[in-house]
């Protein structure tokens, strides 16, 4: 008889908080800092990269204002990849392999690789909690990131349709 393990949501959230918290130099005082505060700032480009997007292009992508419904379309976008959502600064951060980087070259986004930082909130910080940065969508385990492609044709989705409201 095989006895299988089931991963609960809790441990999946315990293994990815200890991955994030891998990129920075100390692991342990950034895992401190989210009991402390809702945000701590980790480094890109070793482990992951962000590619920062306007508010309004994933709005226009999603074809939605409401945050939750806008999450819910990320899932599916992004296949459940990770994305970080700013709401008073109007960006969302999606969490990509730290290479994509170095090739990146979509209009109207950005990729915070080596020597950028970024404010990850802590792992299971949703939108609902009130906070200002937030998971759009979790990271669901320990180093499952967004496909640059599928970020890619997210915001060239939204150009498209911002463009034929415009």
């Amino acid at each position: 008889m095989t006895v299988q393990h089931v991963t609960s949501g809790a441990e999946r959230q315990l293994a990815a908080q200890h991955w994030l918290s891998s990129a920075s130099p100390d692991p342990a005082q950034t895992r401190r800092e989210w009991q402390e505060r809702p945000v701590a700032m980790l480094s890109c480009g070793s482990l992951f990269a962000a590619v920062r997007i306007p508010a309004d292009l994933v709005q226009a992508a999603a074809q939605q204002t409401d945050a939750a419904l806008i999450d819910v379309y990320l899932a599916g976008a992004l296949h459940d990849g990770p994305v970080i959502c700013d709401r008073y600064a109007h960006w969302y951060y999606a969490l990509v392999p730290a290479s994509t980087a170095r090739r990146w070259d979509v209009p109207d986004t950005v990729c915070l690789g080596v020597g950028a930082s970024l404010g990850v909130p802590r792992p299971g910080l949703y939108g609902a909690d009130g906070e200002r940065v937030y998971w759009s969508v979790p990271m669901d385990s320990a180093g499952s990131l967004c496909s640059q492609h599928a970020v890619s044709q997210l915001v060239m989705t939204g150009r498209f349709k911002a463009a034929s409201r415009g």
